[in-house]
């Protein structure tokens, strides 16, 4: 499991999935609704990715999301 801090970190695992599976962009992105140009500009910086969108991805490459809490020291790290 990989802990994901960053927008750009979605999207080069996205990439890399994508590309371990034999997938085009254009086919992943004709799968999901998208345009070619889209899921490309998505993979180099996924800032703008919406929660739907990231979804389908993650669903039609075999990936699941997990959100947990995070700790330090044992304790629980509460942020708002």
């Amino acid at each position: 499991m990989r802990s994901i801090t960053t927008a750009t970190q979605i999207g080069a695992i996205l990439a890399a999935r994508r590309k371990q599976l034999g997938l085009s962009q254009a086919q992943v992105a004709t799968r999901v609704g998208l345009s070619q140009n889209r899921l490309s500009v998505l993979e180099k910086n996924s800032s703008t990715l919406t929660a739907r969108q990231m979804l389908a991805l993650l669903n039609l490459l075999g990936l699941d999301l997990s959100v947990s809490e995070r700790t330090t020291a044992g304790k629980p790290r509460i942020e708002w």
